[in-house]
């Protein structure tokens, strides 16, 4: 079983459905940990409930992000962590992350990268008009959702689809699309995930 930590910021919806798909046997991994940094977020409740442990901080307590990524790291290290998993984690992860888990931070983004990165993806596609979007899982680089391509999934945006409409689909793929990539990348015997590769 490969031991994963989840980071998220907010509701926990995707938490949630890796947490379900472990439960359901249909992702072989335990989630070791949740790394939260909005204290009083609802994923921390959703933890709780699962029996994971979490570390919540707020950034604004440390004098720079290399500082509360040491930590993390430290954390992930006594917990055995092979992989970082990130579900609506609101914050680029710095140098200290990277070098300690290279190829090893994976990322969900609901749009097609490299179209729409950043903040508010969905809310990006519909104000352009485009037909269709997806979600993204990719690597996690330096950059903001530019790390390799894993897997990428497409939606089709009908007419007099709404906002509110599209990011419920979007959120239904990523619930059911990310244990399944998750899962493909837990048993692949020639993974990138577990590599120490450069």
């Amino acid at each position: 079983m490969k031991k994963i930590a989840v980071f998220a910021s907010g509701s926990g919806t995707n938490f949630q459905a890796i947490a379900d798909s472990i439960k359901e046997g249909r992702l072989a991994a335990e989630i070791e940990i949740l790394v939260c940094d909005k204290p009083g977020a609802k994923v921390i409740e959703r933890a709780s409930k699962e029996w994971v442990d979490t570390f919540v901080f707020s950034p604004k307590d440390y004098p720079e992000k290399s500082l509360f990524e040491a930590e993390i790291v430290e954390v992930l290290r006594e917990k055995n962590v092979e992989l970082i998993v990130l579900a609506g984690y609101m914050r680029l992860i710095g140098d200290t992350l990277l070098k300690a888990y290279r190829n090893k931070i994976i990322n969900i983004h609901p749009s097609l990268l490299p179209a729409f990165p950043g903040k508010d993806a969905i809310g990006q596609a519909f104000q352009a008009g485009v037909k269709t979007t997806g979600v993204t899982i990719h690597y996690v680089d330096e950059g903001m959702d530019t790390g390799p391509i894993i897997a990428q999934r497409e939606l089709s945006i009908e007419p007099g689809d709404t906002l509110a409409i599209i990011e419920e689909k979007v959120h239904q793929i990523e619930h059911e699309f990310y244990p399944q990539i998750l899962q493909s990348l837990v048993t692949a015997k020639n993974s990138r995930v577990g590599s120490d590769s450069k």
